[in-house]
């Protein structure tokens, strides 16, 4: 069976390395579309298609139309569109699915659980996929879409997917940041962010074979007041000792209640 025409809307990093994968995948990527010519070039030349920076030009020829814009780019973009009788779906963790249903009856959700920048290959085969539809057809068509590139294909509906979204925003993003701030500190000490990756892998392994609750270390589980009053003494930033506060305090009172 031939693969579906796939239009992308938005040229970020999600729809980057998903436009790649799936072009590299045998799919047919009709169109590109970004508010940027600069970045809807740069892409569509990675996928070998046309690209376009206005949304009534995006053609009407594609089986399946993924929008993978910022959250709230996506009710003025779709208030724009040409009659479409292909799927629209959304990339998005928190977004409902049925912000389609005024425009068609034939739409669903493609979330990719992973963090994406778009310099950096990711493997799709183990990144989780969660897909919801407005039917049985569409989530066929998106069942099989999504299992051309994932192992790991899930059906969540929009109550259940938000609640993913905000477990990776947790895991993902607020961990990063503590990754930054790690490294702001040792910048200011002219020493080398290097020094806490063999630290970070470490930490990210453990929970392979532990439960996070489990692999939880350090002064705050015991709430030595000792260390972390200290450790709180050394930080300028209101903000960041707050922030160290609060998940110090945290910490102990989940390992408290759970003795």
């Amino acid at each position: 069976m031939d693969h579906p025409r796939i239009t992308i809307i938005g040229a970020g990093n999600l729809a980057t390395r998903l436009a790649v994968a799936l072009y590299e995948h045998g799919f047919c990527i009709s169109r590109i579309y970004s508010r940027t010519a600069d970045s809807a070039k740069t892409l569509a030349a990675m996928v070998d298609t046309d690209y376009t920076t206005e949304i009534p030009h995006i053609g009407t020829d594609s089986d399946i139309y993924i929008f993978s814009v910022k959250d709230d780019a996506l009710p003025g973009i779709l208030k724009q569109l040409p009659p479409l009788k292909g799927l629209l779906v959304h990339t998005g963790g928190s977004i409902p699915m049925d912000i389609f249903a005024p425009y068609s009856d034939s739409y669903g959700v493609f979330y990719p659980l992973q963090t994406f920048s778009k310099t950096r290959k990711i493997d799709f085969a183990e990144t989780p996929v969660c897909i919801e539809a407005s039917g049985e057809k569409e989530l066929k068509q998106l069942a099989a879409l999504a299992e051309s590139i994932s192992r790991h294909v899930l059906p969540v509906n929009s109550d259940r997917r938000k609640y993913i979204h905000l477990a990776a925003v947790f895991t993902c993003n607020f961990v990063n940041r503590m990754y930054d701030i790690g490294a702001e500190i040792l910048q200011q000490q002219q020493l080398p962010f290097d020094l806490l990756q063999p630290l970070i892998d470490e930490t990210a392994a453990k929970i392979h074979s532990l439960s996070p609750f489990e692999a939880q270390t350090g002064p705050a589980v015991r709430y030595d007041r000792s260390v972390t009053e200290k450790q709180s003494a050394l930080l300028n930033d209101e903000s960041l000792k707050t922030i160290y506060e609060l998940m110090s305090k945290n910490i102990h009172q989940r390992h408290l209640s759970n003795r």
